[in-house]
């Protein structure tokens, strides 16, 4: 068998492998996919500091980056595979169990899937190790001609295999599902945004974030499909009575709209993860008194469909001046689908992993010493609450502007708010800058600064003062545990 046969012959092994697991799972659960399962498995035990290190590096496209590497290792290794295969199956034989083996113990350790979804990697196994062994018996063969018939036909069978199993994973018609739900119309709508809310003229971002720039950051590899009518959030643990609560049940009641700033706590000094929505839910602290919530409990371990879980301190999700929202509608829309459609809890004030659970299915009344959310087990803080920051935006750094410069940002305290920003230049006195209007003590503040400065280079730092007088510290802290701190500094050069 000549190199380019062996090295093909191990990849489209690797493919009907794939392509018959990727079938499967749509008909036992998307999420059973070999290739989705490993790749979601290898999120779940990612150490923290790679994990900074890939939504530092690659933004809201982590999950793309490590499917795609996914994709590079398994095709590589179908390549040695096939080339040590040359003269005896048996390597790329051993490639394919090892490759079903790992997608069964995937599929096995995930929250979310049953042992039904076994069936995907099991079908992944048995297509992987025939359609290679076949192959090589047929390219090794006198009577093949390299067996290019062969390698036609099961790439055809491979990749209608796949597509067969993305279009049966997507026939849950979710699109349709949300547009069915119609408006949400608050009984008690947010105040209206006052004037002058913002300096979006002048660098900073809009007010309110739209939600196809709305910051996202979960461990989700493909987006949950729950369609309203089959959901369901049930209440228990630690209360009175366990509730079990469809979508109607909650869109029927009385909605509230609360303008909210959400901020993820992998963001860095001057990072973008923060944006702010006018969310349209149920407040959560109507339906914990309805269940009954025990003296004991101190702790809301809410789950995704997805099996994520998030713990929030129950003090925090029952203090009435807090607003929690069991959220349904963003931005004058049902939610998104990748912003949690049909349901997710907005908690204002704590950083996101803890809060903000999406495609929310579950919320259980414990104790932080019985059970431990998914980052806390990964060595995260255990109650997250929101830091001090600011941020400049305009000018961006590095950048060359002209005459007397105008520097904008954003600052957020929540839920205290900010009462000070002020800016320096080169290390000089502080001065404070314009505050724009507030909006409440839980959304973003912008700010501008006009700026005396002579031609040539210049370094520009911000600070942020809350309401209770805390300044945000110097020191540079990274986001693990609990969120970084730090001043945000600029250099850019006067004309």
């Amino acid at each position: 068998m000549t190199r380019w046969t062996a090295a093909l012959t191990g990849l489209l092994g690797v493919a009907a492998a794939l392509a018959a697991g990727h079938l499967v799972a749509a008909l036992v659960g998307p999420t059973a996919s070999p290739f989705l399962a490993v790749g979601n498995t290898a999120i779940d035990f990612t150490p923290s500091w790679l994990k900074d290190f890939a939504v530092r590096t690659f933004g809201t496209y982590d999950k793309l980056v490590l499917l795609i590497g996914m994709a590079a290792v398994l095709a590589v290794a179908a390549v040695v595979a096939g080339l040590l295969s040359r003269r005896s199956a048996t390597p790329g034989t051993v490639l394919a169990v090892v490759l079903g083996l790992l997608g069964v113990a995937a599929v096995l350790y995930r929250p979310d899937l049953g042992l039904l979804g076994v069936l995907a990697p099991v079908a992944s196994l048995v297509a992987g190790v025939a359609v290679f062994r076949w192959l090589h018996a047929r390219a090794s063969s006198e009577a093949s001609v390299g067996g290019r018939r062969e390698f036609l036909v099961v790439s055809g069978a491979a990749v209608l295999a796949g597509l067969g199993g993305q279009l049966l994973g997507n026939r849950v018609d979710v699109e349709a599902s949300r547009r069915a739900v119609g408006d949400l119309t608050p009984a008690r709508p947010a105040p209206p945004l006052p004037a002058g809310a913002d300096f979006a003229a002048e660098g900073t971002p809009s007010f309110i974030t739209p939600n196809r720039d709305f910051y996202r950051v979960d461990v989700a590899l493909s987006v949950p499909r729950v369609r309203a009518e089959d959901w369901v959030l049930r209440v228990h643990g630690l209360v009175d009575r366990e509730l079990n609560l469809r979508y109607t049940d909650l869109s029927r009641r009385d909605l509230v709209e609360r303008t909210i700033t959400m901020t993820c706590v992998s963001n860095e000094v001057g990072g973008p993860y923060t944006s702010t929505a006018n969310f349209v839910g149920v407040p959560l602290r109507d339906v914990l008194r309805e269940a009954g919530v025990r003296p004991e409990a101190d702790q809301l371990l809410s789950t995704s469909v997805d099996g994520w879980t998030a713990g929030t301190p129950v003090d925090v999700v029952l203090d009435a001046d807090r607003g929690a929202l069991i959220a349904l509608a963003m931005n004058g829309e049902p939610l998104p689908l990748e912003h949690g459609f049909p349901a997710r809890l907005v908690v204002p004030g704590l950083y996101g992993y803890v809060s903000a659970t999406k495609w929310v299915t579950d919320l259980e009344l414990t104790t932080f010493a019985a059970k431990r959310a998914y980052w806390l087990e990964r060595g995260w803080g255990e109650r997250g609450p929101i830091k001090v920051m600011s941020r400049i935006d305009s000018p961006k750094g590095l950048a060359t502007v002209s005459g007397r410069p105008v520097v904008t940002g954003v600052a957020w305290a929540q839920p205290t708010g900010v009462a000070k920003v002020e800016v320096r230049a080169d290390g000089g006195p502080w001065r404070a800058a314009q505050l724009a209007t507030e909006v409440n003590g839980s959304t973003w503040r912008m700010w501008r600064a006009e700026l005396d400065l002579a031609p040539g280079g210049h370094t520009v730092e911000v600070r942020a003062t809350d309401r209770s007088g805390f300044t945000q510290p110097s020191e540079r802290v990274a986001p693990v545990p609990d969120g970084a701190t730090g001043w945000h500094s600029i250099f850019f050069t006067v004309e």
